[in-house]
């Protein structure tokens, strides 16, 4: 009999400071007010559009969001600079990336009853990466003492199914015994703190999970994987332009075209059907419905699109135990939205229970891993 895909361990490492929607407006407002003094003439003249105010309940409203985790919260909420802190590390000492990495994959081999030993192979897959190369995961592989190998993936909002998906592929190949995967979204960088509509959509965190076969994995532990379903379609709506590039074309390489930007309501018309589609034919190829499933860990980056995702799906709106919500707290965490769900919410599944993980971004690009408790 062939050998069997394990979901075997979790790891979640959540960041001490946290921005509340309050303070992140009364910042951003502030802000608004000083920018606008400053281009008085200009937002007269009409040669410049004025800052517009916003409010904690039009985040609430737009979201769902209430409150967002940060790396490094000094100089977010400051007027005059709207980014964070960080100092550059020499290149001998463990980059920021790397360090949340290797908190949130300590605790995935703890949940999975693994050591660095028993790991081939670490993929470090997340929006973005700190830098170029060497590669992070590699970085992290030495970090915790692993051999084998390790390398880097970007794929926006779906990268930790997407590599998930790979650690799957090369433990049933047997290239691997077992891959740890992990997403360290350290995304406040990236985020444009002065625009209205996207300031407030992100926080930062760091997720990690182990993917083995049943034949190394603690019997009766984890969740069998069933299958994944992957599929990209290429879009402008969701961006971000920063890049090497910039060395040679001279443009602002800190422009708000570099940063983080979406067309909102373009993603919401588009993605929501192509995510309900995806989710149901991936189900169909098992003979299975929606509610054959006991649980949803949906991709958290805007309440509206789960709502509407879950209802394309049931029919009704789902329960938060069908479909846990964590952005109230956590934001979009980017690719690491539902792997959070999913650490958070499967100690209650009992044996033969099915769920799926399910993550789309910018892309487009959706991944889903089907999963049953063992």
């Amino acid at each position: 009999m062939s050998k069997k895909m394990i979901l075997s361990g979790v790891g979640l490492w959540t960041p001490e400071h946290s921005i509340t929607n309050e303070e992140l407006i009364s910042s951003y407002n502030a802000y608004a007010d000083h920018f606008n003094e400053v281009n008085k003439v200009q937002i007269e003249e009409g040669s410049l559009a004025a800052k517009p105010h916003s409010s904690a309940e039009f985040v609430e409203k737009a979201s769902g969001i209430k409150s967002r985790y940060i790396y490094a919260k000094e100089g977010v909420l400051d007027i005059h600079r709207m980014r964070p802190v960080l100092e550059e590390r020499s290149d001998d000492q463990l980059s920021q990336q790397a360090e949340i990495a290797v908190e949130a994959a300590k605790k995935a081999l703890i949940n999975a009853n693994k050591t660095a030993s028993d790991i081939d192979a670490v993929i470090v897959s997340c929006a973005y990466t700190q830098r170029s190369y060497p590669a992070i995961a590699i970085e992290v592989q030495e970090a915790l003492g692993i051999e084998g190998f390790g390398f880097d993936m970007l794929v926006a909002c779906s990268a930790a199914t997407f590599g998930m998906h790979r650690a799957y592929e090369m433990v049933a190949a047997g290239t691997a015994r077992a891959v740890l995967v992990i997403n360290p979204e350290l995304v406040s960088p990236q985020i444009n703190y002065t625009d209205r509509d996207s300031h407030f959509i992100f926080g930062d965190v760091a997720t990690a999970t182990i993917v083995e076969s049943d034949e190394t994995a603690a019997p009766g532990h984890g969740f069998e994987l069933l299958s994944t379903k992957a599929v990209t379609k290429f879009s402008n709506n969701i961006r971000s332009n920063f890049g090497y590039i910039t060395h040679s074309t001279d443009a602002d390489p800190y422009g708000p075209d570099k940063l983080f930007h979406q067309e909102g309501r373009k993603v919401f018309k588009e993605v929501c059907p192509m995510a309900a589609e995806h989710i149901t034919e991936h189900l169909a190829t098992h003979g299975l419905v929606p509610s054959d499933l006991k649980r949803w860990w949906l991709h958290q980056a805007n309440i509206n699109m789960n709502t509407l995702i879950s209802k394309k799906l049931l029919g009704r709106d789902a329960t938060r135990e069908e479909a846990p919500i964590v952005l109230d707290t956590y934001a979009n965490a980017a690719s690491a939205g539902s792997v959070i769900a999913f650490a958070l919410h499967h100690q209650d599944l009992v044996k033969g229970d099915l769920g799926i993980l399910c993550s789309f971004g910018a892309g487009y690009s959706i991944g889903s891993l089907l999963v049953q408790k063992r």
